[in-house]
C-alpha cells in the first residue's frame, strides 16, 4: 500500500549523517544565519552573456575594491578573463556619482553596451531605470533617459542603430546616429492604454514585462497595445505618512474585464502603424508574438479566453492580413509554454513546439504552413523545456523528466527522433545555458547532496571547468550536521501514487514519536518533491527540525512532471483533490511508528497557504495546526488569467469557485491557526485575509493573525522574513 525508500544517490550522505559519532556536537545555527548572514546560503555562478562568436562569455563580477560591479569577458576554452570591458570607475558619468550597474546588453557589433541603472522595481518582473550608452571603442559614455524620468525595457534594434523603450506607458525609440528620441505610441496613460508594456495580470501570468519586438532587420517593432480602461481597479493604502496613500491599478478579477489587446507594427521608414488583424472576438490572449526569420513575417500566439483554444498566427507586417497555421484545443486547457518553447528554423521554413496532445507534454516538428512533419519525442514522460537546435548538426536540446519526475535532465535527439541521448548526469534539477553557436553550455545543477554547483562543458558533455562548487557551503552544512531528504511514495484511494520526502532530526530515534509539521504547496504545475538543495525555506525547516520535528512534503493531484491526467484531474475544482491527498498523506503518516497522531500541522505560502488553510478546516481531525501565508481565500478574488484557466468562468462555474474556498469552510475549524499577509500585496491581496478573517469572527473561531505593513507577496525584506519565520517558529513550538 506504501513504501518508503532512500535513492541509491543519496545513501551515502544519509550513512554519513546517521553515522557522526555522537560525541561529536553538532554546530547550531539560528535564523539570523538563515536571514540576515546568509551563512547558509549557496553562492550562484550568475548569469552568462555568451558573446557573437561563440569563443567567450561576459559576466558582471563584484570588484570588493571598488565596492561595483565591473564587465569582463572570459575565455571558454580556458576559463581564463580575457579583458575587462566595462569599469565604471574609470568613467566620468553624466550625473557625477557612480551608479551600481543592474544589467547590460550589447549591441549586434558588440561594440556599444547599454547599462541598466538605479533600477526601481514595479511588480514582479517590472521594474523602471536609468539607462546608459557605453561606447568601447571610444569609452564614451552618455545617458539614454531624456530627462529624470526612468525608462522600461531600452532593446537595442539588431542592426544596432536604434533603441526602443517604454516611458509613461508609450514606446519610444532613439536614434544613436541622429541623436533624436522619436515617439512610437502618444495614448498612453496610467491605468488606461499601455503601449509596448504587459499590463499587470499579462506580467504574472504569462511571465511577460516587456511587450515589443524589433524586427530581424532592425526596420520595424511589433508591439502589444493594452486597452485597460474598463477593467476595475484595485486599491491599496501605502502606510508611512500622515495620511496614507492610494495605490490605484487595474487588476481584472475572475470573471471580470480584461484590456483589449490588439498587435500593431511601426515602420522606422515611413513612421506609419499597422494594425494586425486578430479576429472579430476582442476577449482574447496575445501572450508571445515572434518575428519569422528570412520571411519579414510576424508570428503570434491567439488564445482565447478560457484558455482551451490555442492558435498560431502569421501575419503580413505591412498589411496586416493574418493567416493561421496551427490549432490546438482541450477540453480542459492548452498548456502555453512559457519558456518560450516555439521555435522557427532560420530559414524559416519551419517550426517547433510542444504540446500537451498525446498525454504528456512533448515536442512537435512543422512545416512553416503548419503540416505536421514529426512527433519528436514520446514516452510517458514530459519535455519541461525546449532548449534550443543546433541546425548544423540537426539537433534538439531540451529538459526532460524521463530518469524521474522529481529530476529535470538535459537530453539531446535529432529533428528526425533519433539518437537521443542524456546529456547530464549528476543526480539533481539542471537548468543549462547554451552558447548561440551550440558549441558549449553552463549547467547548474543541484541535489541534496549538493548545493548549487555550476559547470561549463562542450554541447556532448564534456566538462571545460567547474565555475562554482559551494564547497564551504557543503562544509558548513557537514558541520552543521544537516539531515537531508528521505524520499517515499505512498499511493492513495485511487491507487494514484504521490510523491514526498520527509526531513527528520539529526538524533532522530525510531523508537520514539515526534510531531510533523507538513510543508504545501499543492498549486498547479507546480512541485516541491523534487530532488534539489532546497533554499532558506528549506533551512528553516532544517532549524525545525534539529528542534525535534519531522517535516513532510508531499506533491498532490495537479502538479508538475506526471502528464496531462495527473496535473488536469483538478480542473473546475481547484483545492478539492489536492486537500484530500494531503489529508491521506496526514492519515498513512499517522500510521507510521514514529509519528505522533495527534500532532500534524501544515503551512505554506500563496497557493499553499491556501492549501493549509483549507486542510486545517476540512481535515479538522488529523491537523490540529495550520500556518496560512498569503493565501488566496476565494478564487473570486484572484486574477482573471490564472484562475479561468485552471477554473473556467465563474459565471459558468460557481461551485467549482465555491465549493472549496476556506471562507465557506470556516466554521470548521477545530485547531489553531495563524494567518499572515501583507497590505501591499498586488498579487493575491490583503482581502482574501479580510475577508477569512471576517468568516472565521462571525464563526465565532479564536485564530492568530499578524499583516505586515506595506510588504508584497513575497514579504521580501530581510528584516520582514526574519521576523516572520521567527514568529512562524513561536507558534511551531507553543502549538504542535
Amino acid at each position: 500500500m506504501h513504501k518508503i525508500s532512500l535513492p541509491s544517490f543519496l545513501r551515502w550522505m544519509f550513512i554519513l549523517v546517521i553515522c557522526t559519532p555522537l560525541s561529536v556536537k553538532a554546530q547550531t545555527f539560528t535564523l539570523e544565519d538563515i536571514f540576515l548572514t546568509n551563512k547558509l546560503s549557496a553562492d550562484r555562478f550568475g548569469s552568462v552573456s555568451w558573446m557573437k562568436d561563440g569563443r567567450f562569455y561576459s559576466a558582471l563580477i563584484y570588484d570588493g575594491e571598488s565596492q561595483n560591479d565591473i564587465l569582463v569577458k572570459y575565455d571558454i576554452t580556458s576559463g581564463d578573463m580575457t579583458d575587462i570591458l566595462f569599469d565604471p570607475q574609470q568613467l566620468k558619468w553624466p550625473e557625477g556619482d557612480v551608479p551600481r550597474i543592474g544589467d547590460y546588453a550589447f549591441n549586434s557589433t558588440e561594440e556599444k553596451i547599454l547599462l541598466k541603472t538605479d533600477v526601481e522595481q514595479i511588480y514582479r518582473r517590472s521594474s523602471v531605470a536609468v539607462f546608459y550608452i557605453y561606447d568601447i571603442n571610444s569609452g564614451s559614455i552618455q545617458k539614454l533617459n531624456e530627462s529624470n524620468e526612468k525608462i522600461s525595457y531600452a532593446t537595442f534594434s539588431p542592426d544596432g542603430g536604434n533603441i526602443a523603450y517604454v516611458k509613461n506607458n508609450n514606446l519610444y525609440y532613439y536614434n544613436l546616429a541622429n541623436n533624436k528620441h522619436l515617439a512610437i505610441t502618444r495614448d498612453g496613460k496610467k491605468n488606461e492604454i499601455i503601449n509596448g508594456a504587459a499590463d499587470w495580470v499579462y506580467e504574472e501570468e504569462f511571465s511577460m514585462s516587456k511587450a515589443f519586438s524589433w524586427s530581424p532587420d532592425g526596420q520595424m517593432v511589433a508591439f502589444l497595445r493594452f486597452d485597460e480602461r474598463d477593467v476595475p481597479e484595485y486599491n491599496m493604502q501605502l502606510w508611512g505618512a500622515l495620511y496614507p496613500k492610494d495605490y490605484r491599478f487595474k487588476y481584472p478579477k475572475a470573471g471580470e474585464t480584461n484590456s483589449t489587446v490588439s498587435l500593431h507594427v511601426y515602420d522606422l521608414k515611413n513612421g506609419e502603424t499597422t494594425k494586425i488583424e486578430s479576429g472579430e472576438e476582442p476577449d482574447i490572449y496575445i501572450p508571445r508574438m515572434y518575428w519569422v526569420p528570412q520571411k519579414q513575417m510576424l508570428s503570434f500566439i491567439k488564445l482565447n479566453r478560457l484558455q482551451n483554444d490555442l492558435k498560431i498566427i502569421h501575419a503580413n507586417p505591412n498589411t496586416g492580413d493574418t493567416n493561421e497555421v496551427y490549432h490546438e484545443t482541450s477540453g480542459t486547457f492548452v498548456d502555453m509554454d512559457y519558456t518560450d518553447d516555439l521555435t522557427y528554423t532560420s530559414d524559416g521554413e519551419a517550426f517547433f513546439k510542444t504540446s500537451e496532445k498525446d498525454g504528456f507534454k512533448h515536442i512537435y516538428h512543422y512545416s512553416i504552413e503548419g503540416g505536421l512533419i514529426s512527433q519528436v519525442t514520446e514516452g510517458n514522460w514530459e519535455v519541461s523545456e525546449l532548449i534550443g537546435i543546433d541546425e548544423k548538426k540537426n539537433t534538439i536540446y531540451y529538459i526532460s523528466t524521463e530518469d524521474s519526475p522529481l529530476e529535470r535532465h538535459l537530453y539531446s535527439i535529432r529533428t528526425d527522433g533519433k539518437k537521443k541521448a542524456k546529456i547530464t548526469q549528476a543526480p539533481g534539477i539542471h537548468k543549462t545555458d547554451f552558447s548561440p553557436d551550440f558549441k558549449y553550455f553552463v549547467d547548474t545543477f543541484s541535489n541534496t547532496e549538493r548545493p548549487s554547483t555550476s559547470v561549463l562543458y562542450e554541447s556532448g558533455g564534456k566538462e571545460v571547468k567547474i565555475l562554482e562548487r559551494n564547497n564551504s557551503l557543503l562544509q558548513r552544512a557537514a558541520n552543521y550536521q544537516l539531515t537531508q531528504r528521505t524520499f517515499f511514495e505512498l499511493k492513495i484511494q485511487d491507487s494514484t501514487t504521490l510523491h514526498g520526502y520527509m526531513i527528520k532530526p539529526v538524533d532522530f530515534d525510531s523508537t520514539k514519536q515526534y510531531p510533523v509539521l507538513m510543508h504545501v504547496y499543492g498549486g498547479p504545475g507546480n512541485q516541491t518533491v523534487q530532488n534539489e538543495w532546497g533554499g532558506t525555506r528549506e533551512m528553516w525547516h532544517q532549524y525545525i527540525a534539529q528542534k525535534g520535528y519531522l517535516i513532510v512534503s508531499i506533491d498532490n493531484r495537479g502538479t508538475d512532471g506526471r502528464g496531462v491526467d495527473f496535473k488536469h484531474s483538478t480542473y473546475a475544482q481547484m483545492g478539492k483533490l489536492e486537500v484530500l491527498d494531503q489529508i491521506a498523506g496526514a492519515r498513512f503518516l499517522q500510521t507510521l511508528p514514529y509519528v505522533d497522531p495527534d500532532r500534524i500541522g501544515i503551512w505554506g505560502w500563496s497557493y499553499g497557504g491556501y492549501m493549509s488553510a483549507l486542510a486545517l478546516f476540512v481535515g479538522n481531525d488529523v491537523f490540529n495546526m495550520a500556518i496560512s501565508v498569503a493565501p488566496v481565500t476565494n478564487w473570486r478574488f484572484y486574477d482573471t488569467i490564472y484562475t479561468e484557466r485552471y477554473q473556467g468562468l465563474p459565471q459558468e462555474n460557481p461551485e467549482g469557485y465555491d465549493a472549496f474556498s476556506p471562507i465557506n469552510h470556516a466554521e470548521k475549524l477545530k485547531g489553531d491557526l495563524l494567518l499572515i499577509h501583507g497590505t501591499g500585496d498586488d498579487n493575491v491581496h490583503f482581502q482574501n485575509s479580510v475577508h477569512l478573517q471576517q468568516a472565521l469572527i462571525d464563526a465565532n473561531k479564536q485564530f492568530r493573525s499578524f499583516y505586515y505593513p506595506n510588504a508584497n507577496h513575497g514579504m521580501s525584506t530581510r528584516k520582514n522574513r526574519l521576523h516572520l519565520y521567527q514568529m512562524m517558529t513561536d507558534f511551531v513550538l507553543e502549538k504542535l
